[in-house]
């Protein structure tokens, strides 16, 4: 929001002010009036019935009166035993400070109109009030934000010339503007208004962060107190309040703007992340099944390795056993070519291991019609024939069953 817009604003409200407090004094202070008069009266005709009155006296006419003084006690003043009517609730300053609390929705409470024609007017002032003073607090908060936003870009590069990183950098600088925005809204009117108001420093304090967070008790209020003010005192008290608000709200709005970015940067880590993982996962699901591709392939490597291997295996001892069977016939050709050159009579020829065939001698048809299919007589050798071969001298046999 540009300055211009901010100041026709600004001159605005404070115009609406104004006559909201001429609106609230003429309908508010006859009322005051008469009910200074009613209490003055009653205080008078008391004092002239009992000459010996004294403050406890005073006190019990105070309780006796309580249905009138509920009404009036904003108008009934009791410092020290003592009354006074001097100084007026709703003059112009007063009701301009009532009109600005109306606004901005603090309400302290000190003072409310009584008349019928005074709330009604306070309704419609604070409906359409309440809405003009935002705008105005939306517009001076930026414009604060933009002063605050400058210096805070200054000090940043102040501290650049440091070797720092850019976001210490940035933390101690806002840590600085707002140091800066407490001393000036809260610590130096907390000095004032205890020098002032003649409160303790934690009173002060009370009342300025009761003031400027629109809570508004009510318990301490400035230009409430039986001393005189200066006529300007309470308008400055309220002006100090729209920019308190101003800075407060600007306060808001950047720790907002902050938790903005810190959301949208830890969305967009949260998002990298995520981008991360997947990447991961696919890659790690991708060397998965390459890897179970690559077992696939050394268990089909493996399988052919071992049909090969057993294959080369069945051909070795097939081509062996061809071996020995020609060893064992040359052998015996040798044998025979020799034993008849030198005249030897023939030993048993060496041959290969003969088939040992087992017979049952349960049944004796059997028997004698499985001997007579052999060509070979056979010799007994516990319950087996053997076929021409002799187990002690170490022959080799094979035993089947004869079928």
């Amino acid at each position: 929001m540009k300055w211009k817009t901010v100041t026709a604003i600004f001159l605005l409200v404070v115009l609406y002010l104004v006559m909201g407090a001429a609106v609230f004094r003429a309908l508010e202070q006859p009322h005051e009036s008469a009910q200074r008069l009613a209490i003055l009266s009653q205080k008078l005709e008391f004092l002239s019935r009992h000459s010996c009155v004294n403050q406890s006296q005073m006190e019990e006419l105070v309780k006796q009166a309580h249905t009138q003084w509920q009404e009036s006690n904003q108008y009934l003043k009791v410092p020290d035993g003592t009354l006074t009517n001097h100084s007026s609730l709703w003059d112009l300053s007063s009701a301009f400070f009532f009109a600005g609390t109306v606004i901005t929705t603090i309400g302290f409470g000190n003072i409310s109109p009584h008349t019928e024609g005074g709330r009604i007017f306070c309704i419609v002032y604070a409906l359409l009030g309440i809405p003009l003073f935002g705008f105005l607090l939306a517009g001076v908060g930026d414009q604060l934000g933009t002063i605050f936003g400058k210096g805070i870009a200054r000090v940043e590069k102040m501290f650049m010339h440091w070797d720092i990183s850019q976001t210490k950098i940035r933390v101690i600088s806002t840590l600085l503007f707002v140091l800066f925005g407490c001393l000036l809204f809260v610590a130096l009117p907390a000095a004032i208004f205890k020098h002032i108001e003649g409160w303790s420093a934690l009173e002060s304090l009370y009342f300025v962060v009761i003031t400027l967070t629109t809570i508004g008790f009510g318990d301490f209020v400035a230009g409430g107190s039986e001393i005189d003010y200066l006529d300007y005192y309470k308008p400055v008290v309220w002006f100090w309040i729209l920019v308190g608000l101003a800075y407060f709200a600007a306060i808001l709005s950047m720790i907002g703007d902050w938790l903005r970015v810190i959301s949208k940067r830890t969305k967009e880590e949260v998002g990298e992340i995520r981008a991360h993982a997947a990447e991961w996962t696919a890659n790690v699901s991708a060397e998965f099944k390459e890897t179970r591709r690559r077992v696939g392939e050394i268990r089909a490597h493996a399988a052919e390795w071992t049909a090969n291997v057993s294959a080369e295996f069945k051909e070795t001892r097939r081509r062996v056993s061809v071996e020995i069977y020609d060893k064992f016939q040359r052998a015996t050709s040798i044998k025979r070519k020799l034993s008849s050159e030198l005249g030897f009579s023939p030993a048993p020829e060496l041959t290969l291991p003969k088939r040992t065939v087992s017979v049952n001698f349960n049944d004796e048809r059997d028997k004698e019609a499985g001997l007579q299919g052999l060509t070979t007589p056979l010799t007994r050798n516990g319950g087996l024939f053997m076929n021409g071969l002799d187990p002690e001298r170490g022959d080799l046999s094979v035993i089947e069953p004869l079928k």
